[in-house]
């Protein structure tokens, strides 16, 4: 069974200070999963943000993800112990293969079977995908196995609901983590979003979030200002009805945020 926190902190596009102060703040408020990644060259700010807040590692749940130039069997490893230097600790609890990179150079098997070496050492507690297609996820799961991968960290939003991969992965049991829940700040402007979040008194932003929580997905938002990330972690108290749910469900409008060429697979 994966344990993965239902909510975390996301530092995409966060540098600099700008990351140091949204992980401080983050943890201050109370958060304990926090997803960073080598693309993002952030990975030493947020190791010396948690360094700084004074919680304890064992209480913290770190994700980062293996960037396409280290999927080579001879990198994979030592790129991760570069990334444990940078963010001051021993181990991560969750590392991810960031784009399946289609065509790259490195089959799935031999990033997957570096990535479970990085699991059999230690540095790793548990392994999983982000970005991957229902072909690419079986791929995945030929090399390992299916119990080897704790998530397929996707984009996912009440305008990319994704269903097809979804239902495969949790027919699989792998965990879903959804990414960019708010389409980046396009479903918060959303009527329907709206309505919804003034029935209940919340924001948009809860609402969407409540939206993934209750389908089961573990959500990552980002933030800046202390005021949102305390508002968006009033999600995970946040029920929303039967009919919320089907509203939120008719704005699936495969409205997709990411889709970098050479990275990105055929989606679903």
């Amino acid at each position: 069974m994966t344990l993965i926190p239902a909510f975390g902190l996301g530092t995409f596009r966060l540098q600099d200070q700008v990351v140091i102060d949204s992980v401080r703040t983050g943890l201050e408020l109370g958060y304990r999963a926090i997803d960073t990644a080598q693309i993002y060259g952030n990975e030493a700010e947020v190791g010396e943000a948690i360094a700084s807040s004074g919680v304890r590692r064992e209480d913290l749940f770190l994700t980062t993800k293996i960037w396409v130039d280290n999927y080579a069997r001879d990198k994979l490893v030592s790129s991760l112990k570069e990334s444990l230097a940078k963010l001051r600790t021993d181990y991560v609890d969750l590392t991810l293969i960031h784009w399946p990179a289609p065509g790259n150079g490195v089959s799935v098997d031999a990033f997957m079977a570096a990535l479970a070496d990085a699991k059999s050492q230690g540095l790793t507690r548990q392994i999983g995908i982000s970005n991957f297609n229902i072909e690419l996820t079986k791929q995945a799961i030929a090399a390992v196995g299916k119990d080897a991968i704790a998530t397929n960290q996707i984009e996912l939003s009440p305008y990319l609901q994704n269903r097809k991969l979804v239902e495969f992965l949790q027919n699989e049991g792998i965990h879903v983590t959804s990414y960019m829940t708010l389409a980046y700040g396009k479903v918060l402007g959303d009527p329907t979003i709206g309505a919804i979040a003034q029935r209940h008194q919340a924001t948009p932003a809860q609402v969407a979030l409540a939206w993934a929580l209750q389908l089961g997905y573990s959500v990552i938002p980002s933030s800046t200002k202390r005021e949102n990330l305390a508002s968006n972690l009033l999600a995970q108290t946040l029920r929303l009805s039967d009919e919320d749910m089907a509203l939120i469900a008719a704005l699936e409008r495969n409205g997709r945020e990411v889709d970098p060429a050479g990275l990105a697979p055929q989606w679903d």
